[in-house]
């Protein structure tokens, strides 16, 4: 059964000055009770537009989009209901305010009874280790500690569907993998999420489905397996103590995709083909700790996102 379903959403921006900007063009999903999506793509792709208009913070432009059959436009408030958004930063805490104060306040807003919204609170401090600070003010946190008050904020009101907007920002490994941990456990006991990254190791861990979005549109969509063998993507060979003759051969080989040097040799290869001849090469010159990775989502992103970031 479909928890979320988007058909042909789009969002334009009209600026005082300048051309309108398409935020998101004709997008259509749908995701399943207990699924993990991930939503993959640069800054500006719409994303985080997307994320909004589903949690009724922005009006679409065109298109439909439902929540537990509810639209997101025309029954805003049963929507709200029915999700728990993490936005991350400082938005939607009051820094002035204890993080204790802060879920307290939460619970309240979404009716939850004294007793019950105490007793939760209690809960979700303990749960993500804020029970030793509960009763300081949250402009005193660091960056990683306001995530996990907006995960508890968030998980407060136990809710079926939960919309995260790089919620691992600024968390150390330890909060990290702990996070990985919960939504595994949310996944677990039914919950839906929707989980905007940039981590691609975080999202290969716990979604189920991949959305790759650029320019406002769903380029691909599939369980991570699924669209490398669809797609396909290029293995990686790293090998220390080559020579640059060596690194230059395997540069201009059919296949080669690309070949950094930093002290070491790392070099992309599309096909089985190319990353024998770079084998041979490395053989050949003698390298040393020569290792070969499959491809990952790192590689499927790099293969179907145009980099836009540093492109010379």
């Amino acid at each position: 059964m479909a928890i979320v379903e988007v058909q042909e959403l789009g969002r334009v921006f009209t600026p005082r000055r300048g051309a309108e900007v398409t935020a998101l063009d004709g997008v259509t999903f749908s995701i399943g009770e207990g699924e993990v999506l991930g939503l993959l793509g640069p800054n500006g792709a719409g994303k985080t537009t997307l994320s909004r208009i589903l949690t009724t913070l922005l009006l679409p432009t065109c298109g439909t989009a439902r929540i537990g059959g509810h639209d997101v436009v025309r029954q805003s408030k049963e929507v709200r209901r029915l999700i728990g958004l993490v936005l991350g930063g400082d938005r939607g805490l009051y820094g002035r305010l204890t993080a204790r104060q802060n879920l307290l306040y939460w619970g309240a807003l979404q009716g939850l009874g004294g007793r019950t919204a105490r007793q939760r609170t209690d809960e979700m401090l303990e749960r993500f280790g804020l029970g030793a600070r509960a009763d300081d003010r949250v402009e005193l946190f660091s960056r990683g500690m306001v995530q996990r008050v907006h995960l508890a904020r968030a998980l407060l009101s136990r809710p079926p569907l939960l919309i995260m907007d790089e919620p691992t920002n600024g968390m150390d490994p330890h909060a990290g993998a702990g996070f990985r941990q919960l939504v595994h456990d949310l996944k677990e006991a039914g919950c839906t999420v929707v989980l905007t990254t940039h981590d691609m190791q975080e999202a290969q861990d716990v979604c189920t489905r991949i959305a790759l979005i650029d320019h406002g549109r769903i380029l691909h969509m599939g369980a991570a397996g699924e669209l490398l063998a669809r797609i396909g993507a290029p293995r990686t060979i790293r090998a220390e103590g080559v020579c640059a003759e060596a690194a230059a051969r395997i540069a201009e080989l059919p296949g080669t995709v690309e070949v950094t040097e930093q002290g070491s040799l790392t070099a992309r290869l599309d096909g089985a083909e190319a990353q024998s001849a770079a084998l041979a090469v490395l053989v050949q010159a003698q390298a040393t700790e020569i290792a070969v990775a499959p491809p990952g989502l790192t590689e499927l992103y790099r293969t179907v996102i145009t980099d836009r970031e540093f492109a010379l």
